[in-house]
């Protein structure tokens, strides 16, 4: 299992929006991903990540590259992960 992928389902580790869960929707380069929550799904507004601030989960969504924030909303429902996606996780660890 690629750990950074688009369509991975990741939590934020640090900052402000620790605990929170995003899914990732470009890769910008090894150090550096664009990830989204959608803002009124978890709060997460799409904008560069650190790979670092991220701790990848199992779950994926089927989504393309640079995919809009109604396609990954839309993607959520299909897969019946938008309750999943609103739970608050603690922060983990690096």
């Amino acid at each position: 299992m690629p750990a950074i992928e688009v369509g991975r389902i990741c939590v934020k580790n640090a900052g402000r929006l620790a605990g929170r869960k995003c899914v990732i929707v470009d890769i910008v380069d090894e150090n550096f991903v664009l990830v989204t929550g959608p803002k009124d799904v978890t709060g997460v507004k799409r904008k560069r990540a650190n790979v670092r601030h991220l701790v990848p989960t199992p779950e994926k969504i089927d989504i393309p590259k640079g995919a809009s924030d109604e396609e990954v909303k839309a993607a959520l429902e299909r897969a019946g992960k938008l309750e999943f996606m609103k739970e608050r996780v603690a922060p983990i660890a690096p």
